[in-house]
């Protein structure tokens, strides 16, 4: 090795291409960061790093990982933990949406709803623990979202108690807010206005949607459905 290749060579032994490189992809945190726009604020070509890439790879010192929502490969420093941005948060797996899991859940829900008649969410929460319908653990904030989610797809309908007499809401306070199935046709409940409908409220990713983001109303599924009403 040249005098001249020593000397940029830093205190920490890495080579200066790939301090640099490191020193930026540390300085993102847990947000991580792709490599073109690694690329573009390092200001070096793409071989060039591809090769720090591998090199502080092998040295352990970042991690590739997949991005939930911008669906590229990402690197982050090993000392952090991706935020739920990067991850998609509890319902994703290795960058993917858990379709399965989101199935088998709302699955396990609709059949506690309908044993229940009516219920809050907390309700089916308790249920669902008190009997370990499960070998997967799950949270009362992931319930709630799923029960959310099933009422935006029509397969359970949310109402507030009303707390009277003997019948299913004597014992939930009045004014909570309840699931249970729907009875004869469903669209009758449309009756009351479309726009108490609307599914940003109950959106459990309404604090990543932007007009312009990658979540937004021009390409969410749910928004859609409720424009057609």
């Amino acid at each position: 090795m040249s005098q001249s290749q020593k000397r940029k060579r830093p205190a920490s032994g890495l080579a200066e291409f790939d301090q640099a490189v490191l020193n930026i992809i540390k300085s993102k945190g847990e947000s991580a960061i792709a490599k073109r726009n690694l690329q573009q604020e390092a200001n070096l070509s793409g071989p060039i790093i591809t090769k720090c890439i591998n090199n502080l790879k092998s040295l352990s010192l970042i991690k590739e990982i997949p991005h939930a929502q911008l669906n590229v490969k990402c690197y982050i420093a090993t000392e952090f933990k991706p935020s739920n941005t990067v991850t998609g948060g509890e319902w994703y797996l290795d960058g993917k949406l858990d379709t399965q899991f989101i199935d088998q859940l709302k699955g396990i829900c609709l059949k506690i709803v309908k044993q229940l008649k009516v219920t809050t969410a907390e309700g089916v929460y308790e249920f669902f623990k008190k009997y370990r319908l499960t070998n997967a653990d799950c949270t009362s904030q992931q319930i709630s979202e799923i029960l959310r989610t099933m009422v935006l797809e029509n397969l359970i309908i949310e109402v507030k108690s009303t707390g009277h007499g003997h019948g299913e809401y004597h014992l939930i306070p009045v004014g909570n807010v309840c699931y249970r199935c729907p009875v004869g046709n469903l669209n009758q409940g449309l009756e009351r206005g479309a726009m108490a409908l609307i599914p940003c409220g109950v959106c459990p990713r309404i604090r990543y949607c932007t007009p312009d983001g990658l979540i937004s109303p021009g390409t969410c599924v749910y928004y859609a459905k409720w424009l057609d009403f």
